[in-house]
C-alpha cells in the first residue's frame, strides 16, 4: 500500500512539473514580432533582444553572408511540449517560408530542414527575416532596414583640424546602401561640409579614400570602395563646383581598418570615407 501511495505521489509530482513547464509564460518584456504575430504550437519566448540600430549577417546559400543594418530584433523560442511531439526542422522552416510569402515577401535562401531567409517589403519598408530551427529551439532574427540616425556631425572646422594634425580626416556621415556606391540623400550635409573645407582653403588638394569592412571578397571591396570614393568626388565637383584637379578618388577596401572586424561596431567604424591631404 505504501509503495502504491509513493508511486502515485511521484506521478503527481511529475505531472505537476510537466504542466508547470508547459504553462511557463514568455520571458519578461518579450513578445512576438508584428510580422509574425502567431507562433508554432507549444513554444514560449525564452529570451529576446531589440536594438534600435544594429546589423545582422543573414545566411546565404553561396558566397558570404549578407549584412543588413537597421532595427534588429532577436526572438528565441523554446519548445515546452512533449519532446516526441516537437515539430521537426522541415515543418518549422516551411511554416516560416509560407508566412514570409503570405506577407508578400520573397525567399532569398533556404535549407529546408534548418533555416530560411526572406525579404518583406510593406508600405515601402524593407525587412529581412531569418528563421532557424535548433534542438528544442527556434531562433527568429529580423532587421527592419533603415539608415542610422546621425547625432554627431563633423564639420569643416573639425576636418581641417584633423588634416592639419594628422594629415587625414575620417568622415562617417556619408552613407551608402549595403554593397552599393550611390550616396544616400541623408549624406548631403557631410558632403557640404567637405565642400566648405575646400572652399575655405583654395590651395588644399585631397585624396578621397573609400574604406570597407572585411565582409565579402577583397576584389569586390576594392571596387566598391573606389566606386564610393568616385561618387563623393562627383558630388563635390558636380553639385558644389569644386575643381576636379583638386580631388583624387582612391579605393582602399578593407586594407586600413581602424577597429576590429570581429564585431558589428568595429565593422561600422571601418566603413568610412577619409580625406587625405595630397
Amino acid at each position: 500500500m505504501k509503495t502504491r501511495i509513493a508511486f502515485c505521489l511521484s506521478l503527481l509530482i511529475l505531472l505537476t512539473a510537466a504542466a508547470a513547464v508547459a504553462a511557463q509564460p514568455d520571458a519578461a518584456a518579450c513578445k512576438d514580432h508584428p510580422l509574425f504575430p502567431t507562433r508554432m504550437p507549444d513554444y514560449r519566448i525564452e529570451s529576446c533582444k531589440v536594438e534600435p540600430f544594429g546589423v545582422y549577417e543573414f545566411y546565404a546559400l553561396k558566397g558570404p553572408r549578407t549584412p543588413v543594418e537597421g532595427k534588429f530584433t532577436f526572438v528565441q523560442y523554446a519548445f515546452t511540449g512533449e519532446r516526441a511531439k516537437e515539430p521537426n526542422g522541415l515543418a518549422v522552416v516551411r511554416n516560416y517560408e509560407n508566412a514570409i510569402k503570405k506577407a508578400g515577401g520573397e525567399i532569398l535562401g533556404i535549407q529546408p530542414t534548418w533555416w530560411v531567409v526572406g525579404k518583406i517589403v510593406q508600405d515601402g519598408n524593407e525587412a529581412w527575416v531569418q528563421a532557424e530551427k535548433g534542438n528544442g529551439k527556434i531562433w527568429l532574427r529580423i532587421v527592419e532596414k533603415q539608415a542610422m540616425e546621425q547625432f554627431i556631425e563633423a564639420d569643416a572646422a573639425a576636418f581641417a583640424k584633423d588634416i592639419n594634425t594628422t594629415g587625414h580626416a575620417a568622415v562617417y556621415g556619408i552613407l551608402f546602401d549595403t554593397g552599393k556606391a550611390d550616396i544616400k540623400p541623408e549624406s548631403a550635409k557631410a558632403v557640404e561640409e567637405i565642400a566648405r573645407l575646400l572652399k575655405g582653403d583654395p590651395n588644399l588638394k585631397l585624396h578621397v579614400v573609400g574604406h570597407t569592412d572585411n565582409q565579402g571578397s577583397i576584389e569586390f571591396n576594392l571596387k566598391l570602395s573606389m566606386a564610393r570614393a568616385q561618387s563623393v568626388v562627383q558630388a563635390l565637383t558636380g553639385t558644389h563646383g569644386i575643381a576636379a584637379a583638386r580631388l583624387n578618388a582612391f579605393g582602399c577596401g578593407p586594407y586600413a581598418p581602424v577597429a576590429s572586424n570581429d564585431t558589428d561596431e568595429g565593422r561600422a567604424k571601418n566603413r568610412r570615407v577619409e580625406l587625405v591631404k595630397q
